[in-house]
C-alpha cells in the first residue's frame, strides 16, 4: 500500500510535487549547464561508487552532468522517500559516504562530467522521532546541535500543513507533507545551510538541483546563495507550477534555471493523447524562456503520478525524449531510474546502478543508455543553437523538423507508417539514423538514410519510432 508519505507528496506535486557566519559573495548565477555539453543525465538512486562507475560511459556519450541524489544522513528506511527526510548534514546516506563522494565526484571530473547534487534546504524529517542512517537521534522539531524548536515554522494549520495551495504563506511556512519546515529567513539556518552547501563545493560538485524550492522565498535563498564560497554553479530549482495563483515559477529564474513541469505535462497529454502536432508552438506558450527552463520527460514523482515512465506504451517515453532533445526550448534533463510495482519501492540491487550496453540490468531500467535517447543526447549537442526549420506534419501525430543544415528529425507517434517527401535542408549525402543506432566509422549500427537534393523522397517511416539524422552522423 502507499505510503501516507508519498501520497501527500505526490498530491501536493500535483497541486503545485549551528555554523559561523561565511562572507557573502556576489550572485553570479550559471544560466544553462555551463560548457559545451549541456544534458543532464538524472541517475536517480544511484549510489556513489556506481555513479563514478557510469561517468566514463556518460562522458564518452555527450552528457555533460549527472543528478545525483542528496548526500546527507537521511531516515533510515528502503523506500525511496527516505533519501528527502533529512537527519543531519553528515555527508552520509545509502549511496555511500564522504570518501566514496569525493571519489564520485573526481571520477565524473576526470570523464568530463559534473555532478549536480540535490540539496535538501527547505525542510528536515516528516516522522515524531526516530535515528538516521549514520546514527543521529532525532525528533520532529529537535536535530542535536544543528536545530532546535525555534528553527521551525508552526503557521498554525491543522497539523501545520499546507491546505491552500494558492496561499503563499501556507505554501512558504507551512509543512510540505509533514515535512519540518526550516525557518530560512534566519541567519542560524541560513548559515547552517551555507555551511553543508560549501562542504559539497568543497567536495567539488558543479551544482545543486534544490528541492522543494517553491516553499523558499527566492528572497532567502539569495541570501544563503550569496554566502557561498563559490559563485558560478548551476542551479535547478523544483517549482511545481502549472499556472494559477500562488507561487509562479517565473518568480525563481532570478537565482538558477527552474523546473517547467508544464512541459512534463504537456508531453504526457500530447504523446498518449494523439496529438503531438501542438508541439510546434511550445515556445509561445507564455512559459518561462528557453535560456531560464529546465525540462525533462519524467522524474521521480512523475513516473509514479501517471506521467510518462518507461512503462508507457508504443514507444511514448523514447519518442517523447526525441522531442525533448531536439526542439530548442530549455536545458535538457534525461531521467533514469529502475523498475518498480510499489511505489515506495527503492533501488533495487543494493542501490548500486548496473546497465548493458543499451539497456538496464538487475533492476534497473537505464533509460539515459537506451539507443534512441542515447543518440538524440548526441544530435543535441551537435545542432547546438541552430534554428528550427521545415517543420512538416502528416496526421496530428505525425510531425518532422530540422535544426538549421545541422539536424532533422521525424516523429511517428501513430500506430500507420507515415510515407512522404521530407525536406531535410541538410547536405546531400549518406546519414545514420541516431535513433535506431550511430555511425562506426565508415558504418551505421542502425538505418542508413540518404538524402538527395536536401531531401528524403518518398520515405516511410513506421508506427511508434522516429529518425533523426545529423552532420555528425553523416558517413
Amino acid at each position: 500500500m502507499q505510503s501516507t508519505f508519498l501520497h501527500s507528496l505526490l498530491a501536493a506535486a500535483s497541486l503545485s510535487s549551528v555554523a559561523l557566519a561565511a562572507p557573502a559573495y556576489d550572485i553570479v548565477e550559471a544560466r544553462s549547464t555551463p560548457g559545451s555539453k549541456h544534458v543532464i543525465a538524472n541517475l536517480f538512486q544511484w549510489n556513489w561508487d556506481s555513479v563514478a562507475q557510469e561517468c566514463a560511459w556518460l562522458g564518452q556519450n555527450g552528457y555533460g552532468y549527472v543528478q545525483v541524489s542528496p548526500a546527507n544522513e537521511h531516515i533510515q528506511g528502503s523506500q525511496w522517500w527516505t533519501d528527502y527526510q533529512a537527519v543531519s548534514y553528515k555527508i552520509q546516506s545509502k549511496r555511500g559516504n564522504e570518501s566514496q563522494f569525493k571519489n564520485m565526484v573526481n571520477a565524473c571530473k576526470n570523464a568530463g562530467v559534473g555532478v549536480i547534487v540535490d540539496v535538501i534546504w527547505n525542510h528536515m524529517a516528516g516522522i515524531d522521532s526516530g535515528s538516521g542512517v549514520a546514527g543521529s537521534s532525532f525528533t520532529h522539531y529537535n536535530y542535536p546541535g544543528i536545530y532546535g524548536q525555534d528553527d521551525f515554522h508552526y503557521c498554525g494549520t491543522p497539523g501545520n500543513d499546507i491546505q491552500n495551495w494558492g496561499d503563499r504563506t501556507q505554501v512558504q511556512t507551512c509543512e510540505l507533507a509533514n515535512l519540518a519546515d526550516l525557518k530560512t529567513e534566519s541567519s542560524k539556518v541560513q548559515n547552517t545551510l551555507v555551511a553543508h552547501s560549501n562542504k559539497l563545493i568543497d567536495l567539488g560538485v558543479a551544482g545543486f538541483r534544490v528541492d522543494a524550492s517553491k516553499h523558499i522565498p527566492v528572497a532567502n535563498q539569495k541570501t544563503i546563495i550569496s554566502k557561498l564560497k563559490k559563485q558560478g554553479l548551476y542551479y535547478t530549482h523544483e517549482v511545481v507550477y502549472e499556472g494559477g495563483p500562488g507561487v509562479t515559477s517565473s518568480e525563481y529564474t532570478s537565482i538558477g534555471d527552474v523546473q517547467e513541469f508544464r512541459f512534463v505535462t504537456l508531453m504526457r497529454d500530447a504523446f498518449t493523447n494523439g496529438n503531438i502536432a501542438q508541439l510546434q508552438g511550445l515556445n509561445n506558450m507564455g512559459w518561462l524562456s528557453s535560456g531560464k527552463a529546465n525540462v525533462f520527460v519524467a522524474n521521480h514523482d512523475r513516473e509514479r503520478g501517471g506521467y510518462l515512465s518507461y512503462k508507457s506504451p508504443n514507444n511514448q517515453y523514447a519518442l517523447a525524449h526525441v522531442f525533448s532533445l531536439s526542439y530548442p526550448y530549455g536545458t535538457p534533463t534525461v531521467f533514469s531510474g529502475y523498475s518498480f510495482d510499489n511505489n515506495d519501492a527503492g533501488a533495487p540491487n543494493g542501490n548500486y546502478g548496473t546497465c548493458g550496453s543499451n539497456a538496464g540490468t538487475n533492476g534497473w531500467q537505464c533509460q539515459h543508455r537506451w539507443t534512441g535517447i542515447a543518440g538524440m543526447v548526441g544530435f543535441y549537442n551537435k545542432v547546438g543553437s541552430a534554428g528550427l526549420a521545415n517543420w512538416t506534419q502528416g496526421n496530428n501525430n505525425q510531425i518532422a523538423y530540422g535544426r538549421g543544415n545541422v539536424g532533422y528529425v521525424i516523429i511517428n507517434n501513430d500506430g500507420a507508417a507515415w510515407k512522404k517527401t521530407f525536406t531535410t535542408g541538410l547536405a546531400d549525402g549518406t546519414y545514420c539514423d541516431v535513433y535506431s543506432g550511430k555511425k562506426n566509422g565508415k558504418a551505421c549500427t542502425g538505418k542508413s538514410v540518404t538524402v538527395k537534393s536536401g531531401k528524403l523522397s518518398n520515405y516511410s517511416v513506421p508506427g511508434h519510432t522516429a529518425v533523426a539524422i545529423h552532420t555528425g552522423a553523416k558517413l
